[in-house]
Formats: C-alpha cells, structure tokens, sequence
C-alpha cells in the first residue's frame, strides 16, 4: 500500500509555520480518526450499567492510545504483509456484528448486558484492527518530530472519551444510530479489505469497485445481525 507508506516523512520541520501547519494537521487527524474508535467503545459500552460507561470508554480509549504508541514503530513493516488489512478488516466485520446484536433486538428486551471485560475486549480488538493507517496518518503529519507524534497520541485520549461518551448517550435515545455505527464498522472493514496489499496488486480495484464493496458491507452487517437474531441457537 504505497500511499499509505508516503504518508510517513522524515523531512522535519524548520520554521514556525511548518510547526503551526504540522499541529493543525494532527488535530484535524484525530478529530476525523477518533470517530472510528469512538464508534467501537459507544457500542461496545452501551450496554453497560451508566455507572460502568465512564470506566468502558477510558479503558477503550487509554487501550487505543496505547495501541497506536506500540504500532507507531512497526506499523509502515506491518502494513505491507500480505492478509494483515485483509484479515483485519474480516474481523471487525464480526465485531460490527457482534456489537449491532447486543445492541437491538433481545437486548431492548431485558437481556443482561454484556461485562465490563467482554466490552473492554472488543474494544480492544476493534483498535487493533483499525490503528495502523491512522497511526501512519499521525506519524506522516509529524514529519518525524516524536514530541509533535505523543502531542497527536494524547490528543486523541479525550477526544475518543468525549465522542464515544456522547455517541452512546444519543444511541440510548435515538436506535437508529445503532444502526448507523454498526454500519460505519462495515464501510471501515470494506476499506480494509479492499486496501490489503494482496487484494491491491492483484485485482487493481477501480475506486468505484472499492465504494461499492464498502455499501455492501455495510448493508450485510446489518441483515447479518437481523439473521442472527432470528436463529440464536443456529450460530
């Protein structure tokens, strides 16, 4: 995934605006990239007692964090190895399915949400899965200043907590945006998939291919999650 790996530079930064610029650049970053993350924890914790939401989210996020600290070094290797994106994009498309039907159906119902642990893990899960083209995107807008890269690393610490906190407070209003997240989940893992070296260098995806595969996945967690729930007992 060559555009993906020009993302990170070692060019440095000389003047004040190529600092002001770079700062710019990493805020505007993990704004967009925390609604993701975001969207992972407001599902994964909805579930939860209120009093046990708060602890969810900053566990999910200091993990993502921690995550995107730990990958920062290995990601741009990682990146280039054939079924990683692949398998990683497969995998959260179970975990948007997994997380759409604890969230509707039976569990409007009166089911017992689901533990503080079995949500931390898939929270986890779903960073390790979507953490490495954002963390070449923040190392790329560093431009290999490694105080500018933590400042965009704890960034991104409040900003999931505080758009995951309030994501999860409007799916408890409004059940549409279950939907929605699980959704989002299905286009990000479409992205994935289609983004995988393998797939890339040997089917050469037309753009319009790639959008295309993101609806459809998009759509097929959402009918996926409806079958499960209608035959528990069968998966």
């Amino acid at each position: 995934m060559s555009h993906a790996l020009a993302l990170v530079s070692t060019a440095g930064l000389h003047t004040p605006m190529e600092w002001v610029l770079a700062i710019l650049s990493i805020v505007v970053i993990d704004v967009v990239l925390a609604g993701d993350n975001a969207v992972v924890i407001a599902l994964a914790v909805r579930t939860l007692p209120p009093k046990q939401r708060l602890i969810g989210s900053a566990l999910g996020a200091g993990a993502a964090v921690l995550l995107r600290v730990g990958l920062t070094f290995v990601a741009a290797q990682l990146l280039v190895i054939n079924y990683v994106k692949l398998v990683g994009g497969l995998l959260l498309l179970w975990i948007a399915v997994k997380l759409l039907v604890d969230n509707t159906g039976e569990q409007e119902q009166g089911r017992p949400a689901a533990g503080l642990g079995q949500a931390v893990w898939l929270i986890l899960v779903a960073d390790i899965t979507m953490s490495l083209d954002n963390v070449l995107a923040v190392a790329g807008a560093s431009r290999g200043s490694l105080a500018l890269l933590i400042f965009g690393l704890a960034l991104s610490i409040p900003l999931v907590v505080f758009t995951s906190n309030l994501l999860s407070r409007l799916m408890d209003r409004y059940v549409a945006l279950v939907y929605g997240g699980a959704a989002i989940l299905g286009k990000v893992a479409g992205d994935m998939i289609m983004t995988d070296r393998l797939v890339a260098d040997h089917f050469h995806p037309a753009v319009w291919v790639v959008h295309t595969v993101e609806v459809l996945l998009a759509a097929g967690v959402i009918l996926v999650a409806q079958a499960w729930r209608r035959e528990p007992a069968a998966i």
